[in-house]
């Protein structure tokens, strides 16, 4: 790497590390959901159909991605670290090289399946042959993303998250303005085909990709590293890639199947609904193809962000949990497990509040007044977050504690679940089927990760629920203020349009945010989340 990089200090490397891709992932996920605005809006009368047809071929799209890196960058990142810590870099450039042309390959495989694969997968999905071009749109991006990761893997083993975050931004930037012009063109300008303008859409991920390689390689080219890469190779030096390969995707597999459950229900979900609703109604494929969006597509873009950040908070402390059960220091590792929980529900619990109690005026800032269901289904939906969020955390928290198997007999209950459910909930409650079958379905390897937790760490159940209990006291008195402004400024200013919408968020949203916040602050509730700084802050407000 560079001198100014060697100069550095481990604390110093990764402090700046986690800055910079705090930033990439802040404002890559920022730009992935506020580019919907105007897209949607120049979709016109087949904006929801439009976005149905994005949320399918989208889904498809990120279990092949899941699929075809199966968790090798990670043991990328791993291994450019250990080599470099035993002062062997050209080794770690080596491995790089060698998994490079595998990832190549594994792409090349997978970008064939897809594409060969699409008239099925469209018809599975009822997607019907407007499916087709959008998902062979998404094929060069899955070719190139699992060799892209690697790059990105290869920049982390040295702890310089810097060139990950920023390929992370160009990705997000260049693919944003592609989709962008391409439906404005196309929608505003050109034919009007919404089937066309999506199929840019999609294939925008492939020219965002290029941006990020682009930049990847660029530092790579800038940290004098890109001869070693693509010259010629080193002399007398082996590393046996193979049994590399072979033992992180034995590791992989696990995480990979257990973390795909909220992907892999999405795509139950959309292989189902519509050919079981075909079944029982009389609903044409476009108004199925609208109420899919209305339940899928729609609330994705605001429910990935809550179960993102959600998970994020939560995580933060599961290497160390790993790392004390690891020493049998039982008690560090019930507490963590406390702490984790504490921060999840500190976090989720007045933020899902919140966004039901705003759930109009933040459906209509993305997608424009609700129609027919829609905002029915985008509450429940939201409702829905919680039990997704406790499984995405409980899940990687049952691991970090080596017990994989049990996560995956779990996980296989939760989906068999799903299967028997599936079909009932549809006839009986039609959109709102698939919403319900889920959440009851990852019910079960909730309680039974969180039963098997408690067991292993002996955590105190008791401090959970007091602090359960106090996160909801304050929120109902948040909820008491959130509802009693938004009830007053109804009177004022009617939520009618973007723009009123928008200031419902900001006043409503905001009253929410400083009444929850300070009672947090003065209980000491958020000094588990914030720390010393709590008190900071405390004395910056006046608050005793």
């Amino acid at each position: 790497m560079s001198k100014e990089e060697n100069k550095m200090s481990q604390q110093e490397q990764m402090v700046k590390g986690t800055a910079w891709l705090t930033a990439g992932n802040f404002i890559s996920r920022l730009l992935g959901a506020v580019y919907i605005i105007p897209w949607y809006a120049w979709m016109g009368k087949h904006a929801a159909e439009a976005n149905a047809l994005f949320g399918m071929g989208y889904e498809i799209y990120a279990l092949f991605l899941l699929i075809s890196t199966v968790g090798i960058p990670v043991a990328v990142a791993k291994q450019v670290s250990k080599y470099n810590t035993l002062g062997s870099p050209q080794k770690a450039t080596y491995l790089v090289r060698k998994i490079l042309h595998f990832m190549l390959l594994l792409g090349a495989i997978f970008a064939v399946i897809m594409y060969v694969g699409s008239p099925l997968f469209a018809s599975l999905s009822r997607g019907g042959e407007e499916l087709v071009p959008v998902l062979r749109s998404l094929t060069l991006a899955v070719l190139v993303f699992p060799s892209m990761s690697v790059l990105r893997g290869f920049f982390q083993g040295f702890n310089n998250l810097k060139p990950y975050a920023m390929s992370q931004v160009a990705e997000q930037v260049i693919r944003v303005i592609w989709m962008l012009l391409t439906a404005f063109f196309i929608m505003k300008l050109g034919s009007g085909d919404y089937i066309s303008a999506v199929t840019q859409s999609t294939f925008a991920a492939f020219i965002g990709m290029f941006a990020s390689v682009a930049v990847l390689v660029y530092f790579l080219w800038r940290y004098g590293l890109l001869g070693v890469l693509v010259g010629r190779e080193p002399e007398g030096i082996e590393v046996d890639t193979k049994e590399i390969l072979v033992e992180t995707v034995k590791e992989a597999i696990p995480f990979i199947i257990t973390g795909s459950a909220i992907q892999i229900f999405k795509l139950f979900d959309q292989f189902t609904f519509g050919n079981t609703m075909a079944l029982f109604t009389n609903y044409s494929n476009a108004e199925l193809k609208v109420m899919f969006a209305y339940f899928s597509s729609n609330p994705g873009k605001v429910t990935m962000i809550l179960i993102s950040v959600a998970t994020a908070i939560a995580g933060v402390g599961i290497p160390l949990l790993t790392e004390n059960f690891v020493k049998n220091d039982r008690v560090a590792a019930g507490r963590l497990v406390i702490n984790n929980l504490q921060m999840l529900l500190m976090f989720l619990l007045p933020a899902i509040t919140g966004a039901v109690i705003l759930a109009k005026p933040l459906y209509t800032v993305f997608y424009g007044l609700p129609q027919g269901q829609a905002l029915g289904l985008f509450v429940a939906s939201l409702l829905q977050t919680v039990i997704l969020s406790l499984y995405t955390v409980l899940g990687p928290m049952l691991q970090a504690l080596f017990e994989n198997r049990k996560a995956m007999i779990y996980f296989g209950y939760g989906v068999l679940a799903k299967m028997v459910l599936q079909v009932p909930s549809i006839y009986l409650f039609h959109a709102y089927g698939p919403i319900l079958s889920t959440a009851i379905a990852l019910l079960l390897p909730i309680v039974l990760m969180y039963l098997e937790i408690q067991k292993i760490t002996g955590f105190k159940r008791r401090t959970l629920r007091r602090t359960s209990l106090l996160v909801l006291i304050l929120t109902v008195v948040m909820t008491i203020f959130v509802v009693l402004v938004n009830w007053g400024l109804s009177f004022v200013i009617a939520d009618s349009n973007r723009w009123t919408s928008i200031f419902y968020l900001i006043v409503v949203g905001g009253v929410g945010v400083a009444v929850y916040g300070v009672l947090a602050l003065k209980t000491r509730l958020i000094d588990k989340m914030l720390g010393a700084r709590a008190q900071s802050l405390r004395n910056k407000l006046h608050i005793s």
